[in-house]
């Protein structure tokens, strides 16, 4: 426990005081903290800094607010302030008669931006950057990669865990305090959102501090980076598509968006925290505008649809930034030409999944299409989960997209687009030569390609007999080496015979001798070997290659 308060009193120090300079000499465990001591400091930061802003946000709405609108004194103000803040995490609380889980996706990222400067600092206050795998496996540099590779993910994870346990728990203990007879927070959402929000955020903020983004993508193995990055690609193309759409859809109904705030008449300060929960809400809205594209579209309470389909519309809440809707009835024809950007952003997917890794053969690209659409799809239908909820009971108990049907539609969109497109690029780039690496690897793969080229080959060795018989090819026996090739019996009971420039095999046919070929320059002569014995004979001279070792056999 002393141990324990010594580290929480030494003050914060640079990392690069803590490098070991030339000629310098120490040990660097005592001036770096333990990780998990940096993320509890970290966590705690966080908390207090968010707790800060949020208080004072709601301190200035209870101030121009009529009196117990936000509670009653001080007390109810930070009560309120902790609340907006396991709300900013995403986390849900009961009310009398139904649930509130329709919860502004824009305040999430106050504690984002907040989690990943203390990661940053968690990490640097550790050393992290220093703590390079030790031990690497002396192997070959492909295995010497693989194990730094591991070593740092299995950091990065580390560091993640470090801030993010503390920080649930934290959570937890304000979710517990929290609780009223109006308001009861859930506490295994407060509890599961903070933990993933601060481990994804402090991984994140790690993996930056070891090293630039393109190096840290290069951490995970090429097949899966070409997943990921291509399937957020998909998913930002269709999310920027749904902010033109929301943009726009607010510009062009600018009038019944003024017109419902004016019936709020909220004041100036109102009205200034009525436009600062609409812009929270922006986000939220700009998903169901990707659900939209889509096709499945979005409810804005039970038996309403607000699709490309058609509208349907009785009694939605008074917010003035529900004033775009659209007119309830059937929407025109070429409203559906929306329905088209998943298409190009599935195909804009697979042709990068191949650019990145591509497959060696040819019916392994659309595959991997697919999978990007599938991994689009989960993280569609997750997005629109978060982004919808219920707003009490009664009518309201369904706002937003429905997640499954969201899901369902981006996967087959997204999906057959990318595995088509990436199935052409594949197709390009292999059989026209634009990877070589690629090329080969489809040389070494049995494709589908591989019995073609096999008979190919045998056509083409087929034409060449045929036109060496008819004398327009050279013939195959011209390319023998010279000299008669003796079996296992000729070679146990006659002699080895030497081959020289003029010399003639008697077992080739008297036609089809070959003419030596005349050098192009004298050569000196060759010296005589000292490591054989040259005996020969009067039929001709044959060498014989006496052994230095029969003796010893005899």
């Amino acid at each position: 426990m002393t141990a324990l308060l010594d580290q929480l009193r030494t003050a914060p120090r640079n990392v690069l005081s803590r490098i070991p300079l030339p000629g310098v000499t120490g040990d660097d465990d005592d001036v770096r903290r333990p990780l998990p001591v940096s993320g509890m400091l970290a966590a705690a930061w966080t908390l207090g800094v968010g707790l800060a802003v949020l208080t004072t946000f709601t301190l200035v709405g209870w101030i121009a607010s009529p009196q117990g609108a936000l509670g009653t004194g001080l007390p109810g103000v930070f009560r309120t302030a902790a609340q907006l803040w396991l709300v900013a995490h995403h986390a849900g609380f009961a009310i009398s008669g139904g649930s509130v889980g329709l919860l502004p996706l824009g305040l999430t990222l106050l504690p984002a931006f907040l989690l990943y400067r203390a990661g940053i600092w968690m990490a640097r206050d550790a050393d992290l950057r220093l703590r390079l795998p030790a031990r690497l496996p002396k192997n070959s540099p492909k295995d010497e990669a693989n194990a730094r590779r591991r070593a740092q993910l299995v950091l990065v994870a580390q560091a993640g865990i470090s801030l993010a346990a503390p920080y649930a728990l934290l959570a937890g203990g304000i979710a517990l305090i929290t609780r009223n007879e109006i308001t009861q927070p859930f506490l295994g959402d407060a509890l599961l959102s903070h933990l993933l929000l601060a481990f994804a955020a402090g991984s994140l903020a790690t993996a930056r501090t070891i090293g630039p983004w393109r190096s840290m993508l290069r951490l995970l193995p090429e097949r899966l980076r070409s997943v990921l990055v291509s399937s957020a690609a998909a998913l930002g193309i269709m999310i920027v598509a749904g902010a033109i759409l929301v943009l726009t859809a607010i510009v062009v109904n600018f009038e019944q968006v003024r017109a419902l705030s004016e019936i709020l008449s909220p004041g100036f300060v109102g009205g200034l925290l009525l436009l600062l929960i609409q812009v929270l809400y922006l986000l939220n809205a700009v998903i169901w505008g990707m659900a939209y594209i889509a096709g499945p579209g979005f409810a804005v309470g039970t038996g309403t649809l607000v699709a490309p389909t058609g509208v349907q519309l009785s009694g939605v809440p008074t917010l003035p930034i529900l004033g775009a809707l659209p007119e309830p009835g059937p929407t025109p024809a070429w409203v559906m030409a929306v329905v088209v950007l998943p298409f190009a952003a599935g195909a804009v997917a697979g042709v990068l999944s191949v650019r990145i890794a591509p497959s060696p053969s040819y019916e392994g690209a659309p595959l991997w299409g697919f999978v990007c659409g599938l991994t689009t799809g989960a993280a569609a239908g997750a997005l629109a989960a978060l982004s919808g909820g219920s707003l009490g009971g009664a009518r309201l108990v369904a706002v937003g997209p429905a997640a499954w049907e969201v899901m369902f539609s981006v996967t087959l969109e997204v999906g057959v687009a990318a595995g088509i497109s990436a199935g052409l690029a594949n197709w390009w780039f292999i059989f026209r030569g634009h990877n070589t690496a690629v090329t080969k690897a489809a040389e070494k793969v049995g494709t589908a390609t591989a019995p073609v080229r096999k008979a190919s080959v045998k056509i083409a060795k087929a034409a060449g007999s045929v036109a060496s018989k008819v004398g327009f090819a050279e013939s195959d026996e011209l390319r023998r080496l010279p000299g008669h090739w003796m079996d296992a019996t000729e070679c146990d009971t006659q002699p080895i015979p030497v081959i020289r420039d003029d010399w003639q095999d008697e077992h080739t046919p008297a036609g089809d001798t070959v003419p030596p070929k005349k050098k192009a320059g004298h050569e000196p002569p060759r010296p005589p070997r000292r490591d054989i014995v040259d005996e020969s004979d009067d039929k001709g001279g044959h060498v014989i290659y006496l052994d230095p070792y029969a003796w010893d056999r005899d």
